[in-house]
């Protein structure tokens, strides 16, 4: 188990360590990128969506709104109950945009919100997911090249963002 823990440890850094090489037009791709996981456009997006729509499109983005906040809640206990240490605060050669955060690591807050968020939208509207998933993973992505996340924080972020948005669609049925 030992040896397996070790693994993955490695396989995860090494992986880690492949995404945010230092490549200037990496950084300036994918910096706005993951601002569409934050708050600012995670809540304003799923605001105006509200106000602005009517009939289907409104529901679903009430619960994109609803499951947005609930999906925060694990997130909040898990990053106080396992605090783990960001990349760029363990490892000197991790290359980091302007004033990294310093809280927990563990899940990723944007994987968590912009999967939230976006995938009540795909069950709704399936074809759509062609565009909204390939997007939702770019933020992940953005977090491993910004030096801010490990693999595994977008991963764990990802799949709680979508369990939520999934038990929010099933709920709303």
């Amino acid at each position: 188990m030992q040896s397996t823990t070790a693994w993955l440890k490695k396989t995860e850094l090494n992986l880690f360590r492949r995404i945010n090489r230092k490549r200037l037009m990496a950084f300036r791709v994918f910096s706005p990128i993951t601002h569409l996981g934050g708050p600012i456009c995670t809540i304003g997006f799923t605001l105006i969506m509200i106000v602005m729509s009517t009939g289907s499109l409104q529901k679903v983005a009430t619960i994109s709104l609803i499951g947005l906040a609930i999906s925060h809640i694990p997130v909040s206990i898990i990053k106080r109950t396992f605090p783990r240490i960001r990349p760029h605060q363990v490892l000197e050669e991790i290359e980091t945009g302007e004033n990294p955060l310093t809280d927990a690591s563990f899940p990723s807050g944007h994987s968590t919100a912009i999967f939230s968020v976006l995938m009540p939208f795909v069950l709704y509207y399936p074809p759509i997911g062609l565009l909204l998933v390939p997007l939702a993973i770019s933020v992940s992505v953005s977090r491993m090249v910004l030096g801010l996340h490990y693999p595994s924080d977008c991963l764990a972020g990802a799949l709680l963002g979508t369990v939520t948005a999934v038990s929010m669609f099933i709920l709303s049925n």
